[in-house]
C-alpha cells in the first residue's frame, strides 16, 4: 500500500475534501489560507480560488456549483464564473467564531459545526435545509468535527476533536424530518494515537477518522471497534474522502507542522494525499437547497 502526495500544497489547514462524481474531481479547502481548490487526478491540475474569509467546508449543490461555509456566512459558489452568492448569515458573531466541519446527509440537508476562536464550549452543530436557515441541533461542543452518515442515512456521526474531549458520538437520524435523538458514545481516541478529526463512512458502513496528531487513519466497525489503522507520512491528517471512478481511492487532507512539530520529519505536511486499499466509499450527497 502506497500513500502518494498528489498535491504538495503546504496548506496551513487543508480540510473538507469532497469528491464530485460528475467532474471526476476533488474539491478541498485551506481554512485560514482562504483557499478553495479543485484537484483533477487525470491531469494533476489543482485549480485555486481565493475566498474573502476563512472557509470551513464545502458541499456540492443539486443545481450545480458549491455551498461554501465561510466565516461570514453560507454562500453559493459558481466555479465556472468564480462568483459567490450570499445565502445566509451565520448564527454566531464571526468576530469570534467560524464554521468548521460540515457535509450533507443522504436527503440533501447540510450539517455544519461552528467553533469559537480560541475554542470553548460554545460550539454548535447546525442543520441547514431548503429554508437556508442554520437550525441549532447540538450545543456544548469545543471543536465539532467528524460528520458522517451511515449508508442507510439513519445514523449521524460526529466528534469533538478537542484534547479534553476526543470523543465520537452516534445519533439516530430521522430521514424524513432530520430530527436526531438517542445520542450515544461511539468511540474515544484517548487510548489510540491522535484526535478524531474529519471523517467518512465507507460502503460497508465502517466509520473512518483522520487521527490528527496521530500520523494515521483509523477505521471503526459500525459497533465502534477499531478495525484497522493506516500509517500516514504526516502527523496531522485532517479529513478523508472516497473518490476516483470506483470510489475506491481515499484522499486525505493535512495541516502544516506546528511549532512543536519539526518540519524535517514530514516535508509534505499540508499536502493532499491519495491511497488505494480496495475499499469502496459512498457517493457524496448534494445539498438540496
Amino acid at each position: 500500500m502506497e500513500v502518494q502526495c498528489v498535491v504538495e500544497a503546504a496548506a496551513d489547514t487543508g480540510e473538507s475534501p469532497v469528491w464530485s462524481e460528475a467532474e471526476q474531481a476533488l474539491y478541498w479547502v485551506d481554512i485560514p489560507g482562504c483557499k478553495l481548490y479543485r484537484f483533477d487526478p487525470s491531469s494533476g491540475d489543482n485549480d485555486a480560488w481565493d475566498m474573502p474569509a476563512p472557509i470551513g467546508c464545502v458541499a456540492l449543490r443539486e443545481g450545480g456549483g458549491l455551498l461554501v461555509a465561510l466565516q461570514t456566512g453560507l454562500f453559493g459558489f459558481d466555479p465556472a464564473q468564480g462568483t459567490l452568492q450570499h445565502l445566509a448569515e451565520p448564527s454566531f458573531d464571526p468576530a469570534g467564531a467560524r464554521f468548521n466541519d460540515g457535509r450533507c446527509d443522504r436527503q440533501g440537508r447540510f450539517w455544519v459545526h461552528s467553533m469559537a476562536q480560541p475554542p470553548d464550549s460554545s460550539g454548535q452543530l447546525y442543520r441547514v435545509g431548503g429554508d437556508l436557515c442554520p437550525h441549532p441541533m447540538v450545543a456544548g461542543l469545543m471543536v465539532g468535527n467528524g460528520l458522517a452518515f451511515s449508508p442507510d442515512g439513519r445514523t449521524l456521526y460526529h466528534s469533538d476533536s478537542h484534547r479534553s474531549v476526543q470523543t465520537i458520538w452516534a445519533w439516530d437520524l430521522d430521514p424524513a424530518d432530520g430530527t436526531i435523538g438517542n445520542r450515544r458514545l461511539f468511540a474515544t481516541t484517548h487510548d489510540v494515537a491522535g484526535r478524531p478529526d474529519g471523517a467518512a463512512v465507507d460502503a460497508d458502513g465502517c466509520y473512518w477518522t483522520a487521527a490528527n496528531d496521530g500520523w494515521q487513519l483509523i477505521r471503526y466497525t459500525p459497533q465502534g471497534k477499531v478495525d484497522r489503522t493506516i500509517r500516514l507520512p504526516v502527523r496531522r491528517p485532517t479529513m478523508l474522502a472516497f473518490g476516483g471512478r470506483g470510489l475506491d481511492v481515499i484522499f486525505v487532507t493535512s495541516m502544516r507542522p506546528g511549532r512543536d512539530d519539526p518540519p524535517a520529519e514530514q516535508p509534505l505536511a499540508g499536502g493532499l494525499f491519495a491511497l488505494a486499499l480496495g475499499i469502496q466509499g459512498l457517493p457524496e450527497p448534494r445539498f438540496a437547497g
